[in-house]
């Protein structure tokens, strides 16, 4: 996984508003502009001037025209979906007051005052409100309230799981359904595709919506859990408050805003619907949060000419070098340190240690290790003393076996 360091994590914070966080400063997101390139001229016959500015003229005219086009669905489009989105969220999206006492690691046999912390979250099938496990962390208790409603509704924490950062609440009141619709989970979004975050941010009561487009899709380091999972850029405006909403692309939700980057610009963060299903069907199948699974490997690359050749790799062999194995995981009964890990489940990986994912971008392979489900099986292809060997790894959750750590 990637190598994150403290100066790093500090940046990072968790977006929940309380009294003891620091309010966050972020730019509104303005309107994404275009850019119109020069059209160009193909050479025409050189007796003919008048050809050559009358052709000159109407390809800038249609370039023009296009571009106006282009910037007026572009327009329409994004307005549509702040709109729609703010219809969704009205009857979906609560705010959450949550009253937490943490330990105290010092005087062990007490705890810390408690603080009043606030947060949003939004409905899923099942009667079910989906949040991020910091906002409910080291809970008393838990009330919820939906938008345009006085009333504040007892809620319980179904689940938490602290290392992706979510969490379910059930609320046992049947007066707080009345009227309430539940969001569907879509899928990951774009580069540049447009996205609507709804939640309840500092600096007001009422609901807010935030509108911005897709910045990056790579394995992020979750500050709650200090996990590395697969995570969304957006440059929306991510205040303290807006952790566990929805971010709404069209009328399906494409993630739940949980962090941002402090002393960056517009550099937010959202939960993709992966880490989201993969969360919300261990909790249906086993009563309970399982985790996310890890090989126990600490890996480094294999970009050096000399490091490939030591090790006998092939001209056409890719892959990561195994410098660390945990002894508790599976791994250390068919992997020796030494080895070179050629293929993950049939997927090549490079020798950045990165797969191929969705159309010409490249993802980190340990994403293909966490989105296994626990006790699942996986065929890694390995090089060892330049001979290819297939072995079979049994994936045991994060809590269970070091993370896996990819060395740059």
């Amino acid at each position: 996984m990637l190598n994150t360091s403290v100066r790093t994590l500090r940046r990072l914070k968790c977006c929940c508003n309380n009294s003891s966080s620091l309010l966050l400063l972020a730019k509104d997101c303005r309107g994404n502009g275009f850019t119109v390139s020069k059209p160009k001229v193909h050479p025409l016959c050189c007796n003919s001037e008048s050809n050559i500015s009358k052709f000159c003229v109407g390809e800038r005219q249609s370039s023009i025209q296009r571009w106006h086009v282009l910037k007026s669905r572009r327009s329409l489009h994004t307005e549509t979906d702040a709109y729609l989105a703010i219809e969704l969220a009205l009857d979906s999206v609560v705010k959450i007051f949550t009253v937490s006492s943490s330990p105290n690691y010092f005087l062990p046999w007490q705890n810390k005052s408690q603080r009043e912390t606030m947060g949003s979250g939004f409905v899923i099938p099942g009667k079910k409100i989906l949040t991020n496990a910091h906002v409910v962390a080291d809970h008393t208790f838990v009330l919820v309230r939906k938008h345009g409603s006085p009333t504040k509704y007892r809620a319980e924490v179904q689940a938490v799981g602290h290392e992706c950062d979510l969490a379910i609440l059930v609320v046992e009141s049947q007066e707080f359904w009345e009227g309430m619709n539940f969001l569907e989970l879509g899928d990951i979004p774009f580069l540049q595709e447009a996205v609507a975050v709804v939640g309840y941010p500092q600096g007001g009561d009422n609901i807010s919506v935030t509108k911005g487009v897709v910045s990056r899709v790579e394995p992020t380091q979750y500050v709650h859990g200090s996990t590395q999972l697969m995570a969304i850029q957006i440059d929306a405006a991510i205040n303290p408050g807006n952790s566990g909403g929805p971010a709404i692309m069209g009328n399906k939700v494409a993630g739940v805003a949980f962090q941002n980057l402090s002393g960056a610009e517009n550099i937010g963060y959202i939960i993709p619907v992966p880490v989201i299903k993969h969360f919300i069907a261990g909790i249906e199948e086993s009563g309970k949060y399982v985790g996310f699974c890890s090989m126990g490997l600490s890996c480094q690359p294999m970009e050096n000419v000399q490091l490939r050749n030591h090790f006998k790799m092939q001209p056409q062999m890719t892959g990561v070098l195994v410098s660390k194995i945990n002894p508790l995981s599976d791994a250390h009964r068919v992997l020796k340190k030494d080895d070179i890990i050629l293929e993950f489940d049939g997927v090549p990986i490079a020798n950045d240690g990165t797969v191929p994912f969705r159309n010409r971008e490249r993802i980190t392979f340990d994403h293909l290790v966490s989105m296994k489900k626990p006790n699942e099986t996986a065929l890694v292809k390995v090089l060892r003393n330049g001979e290819e060997h297939g072995f079979i790894i049994t994936l045991r959750p994060v809590s269970n076996c070091s993370k896996d750590l990819f060395i740059r």
